[in-house]
């Protein structure tokens, strides 16, 4: 059986947190018109969100863990 490659691409977009938790930037729609919305919603998007559910067994699998 063959070894799976590491998908590169993921490994720069999620983060392995110690406990084994999948962490992904929560950066969606941040970044379009900054200046039009409100600073509290700015910094929630700072806030790293956990990946859960089948999409985190699949995307552990694509990292290799």
């Amino acid at each position: 059986m063959p070894k799976v490659k590491t998908n590169k691409t993921l490994l720069k977009k999620v983060k392995l947190s110690g406990s084994g938790k999948l962490l992904r930037s929560h950066q969606l729609r941040s970044g379009h018109l900054r200046r039009n919305k409100s600073k509290q919603a700015l910094r929630r998007h700072k806030v790293p969100m956990v990946i859960r559910g089948r999409l985190e067994k699949t995307l552990k699998r694509m990292i290799g863990k």
